[in-house]
């Protein structure tokens, strides 16, 4: 009985030193896909701009912000969220990472699709969003 106890207690503090699973910071394919289709967002730019941007489900985007309105395609390529504009150069392609229940961060990562797939680089915060049906939940000063 003492013996069998021991390894219990052996085991549960081995069990206590292994990490818990870390989640990734970017989010993958899959969660962009199911958090951004079908939905919008609004948001803010580091400078305090804001912007809001519907994602359809057939992969067309809107985007309205103080100066301009434009549309275009959404999607999700190499682990890259891309919304490019018609005949506006100002869309990419960005890392997303979910920062809190209702805020979700946009790295910038490449300009085009083809460029974030040929060449991931480090991305850079951008901008941050959060679905307007639900209390905004980012914290000032947080970033990757």
């Amino acid at each position: 009985m003492r013996v069998w106890m021991l390894g219990l207690v052996g085991g549960l503090l081995v069990a206590a030193t292994v990490p818990a699973a870390v989640k990734p910071v970017w989010m993958s394919n899959t969660e962009l896909t199911a958090t951004f289709s079908g939905r919008s967002i609004v948001g803010e730019y580091e400078n305090g701009e804001t912007f809001q941007e519907t994602y359809a489900a057939d992969g067309a985007v809107s985007y309205r912000d103080a100066l301009r309105e434009s549309g275009g395609r959404w999607s999700v390529r190499a682990a890259s969220f891309c919304t490019i504009y018609d005949g506006d150069p100002s869309g990419g392609c960005y890392r997303v990472r979910q920062a809190s229940e209702n805020c979700f961060e946009f790295h910038f990562v490449a300009r085009t699709v083809d460029e974030a797939e040929k060449n991931p680089r480090t991305p850079d915060w951008t901008a941050r969003g959060w679905f307007p049906e639900k209390p905004r939940t980012c914290i000032d000063d947080e970033s990757v």
